[in-house]
């Protein structure tokens, strides 16, 4: 028995949001610059810009904390279960060879018990799998929240209208312009925040 706890794949699989939309009244984009500007300042005149999410999630620091913090609470529960596991199969296999020389009342008492601690291997391992589970669903939640009011701010005072979302594991956005990509930038903003969060 192993506990089927997919090791974060679904915090990613969920942080794919399809579309962060942003409604910015923010009209005072009117700045003048001249053509020769940045490509950050090009990119500042587009409505639209794009983050990749598969970029953004392996690279952002309040990811990689919350996955590593999962995965060790994984790798814990596997490893109560697995002890679990090989103290419940030493037990039966020592019932196993005493099983002649045992009495019937004394075969079925044992064997009942033996059946009430497999129950019990398999309530905890059921109830470890639910409670990672839950854990991953509330930190993908935390995650999507932070990233989602992040970008609000962030688009508000660039002037875009709308922030979309890239991953080659699901390409709603079949093709943009690389001067739209504000990944790096994003992560660089998400991380600075974390860190004085942290603070």
């Amino acid at each position: 028995m192993t506990i089927s706890f997919g090791t974060f794949s679904k915090l990613t699989a969920g942080f794919l949001f399809a579309a962060v939309v942003v409604s910015c009244n923010n009209k005072e984009q009117a700045k003048t610059n001249s053509p020769s500007t940045s490509a950050s300042a090009s990119k500042a005149a587009e409505p639209i810009v794009f983050v990749n999410s598969d970029s953004l999630v392996n690279n952002y620091n309040y990811f990689k904390d919350i996955k590593g913090k999962l995965q060790s609470k994984s790798k814990k529960a596997q490893e109560d279960l697995s002890a679990k596991g090989t103290a419940f199969q030493r037990e039966v296999a020592e019932y196993q060879q005493k099983a002649q020389t045992l009495s019937a009342d004394e075969r079925a008492s044992t064997e009942q018990r033996l059946a009430r601690k497999q129950q019990e291997l398999q309530a905890f391992n059921q109830n470890a799998s639910s409670a990672l589970a839950n854990e991953s669903a509330g930190e993908n939640e935390k995650l999507y929240d932070k990233v989602a009011e992040y970008l609000k701010v962030y688009a508000k005072d660039k002037g875009y209208k709308m922030v979309l979302t890239y991953s080659k594991s699901n390409p709603s956005l079949l093709f943009a312009d690389e001067s739209l990509d504000v990944t790096n930038e994003v992560v660089k903003g998400l991380n600075d925040q974390y860190t004085k969060d942290k603070k």
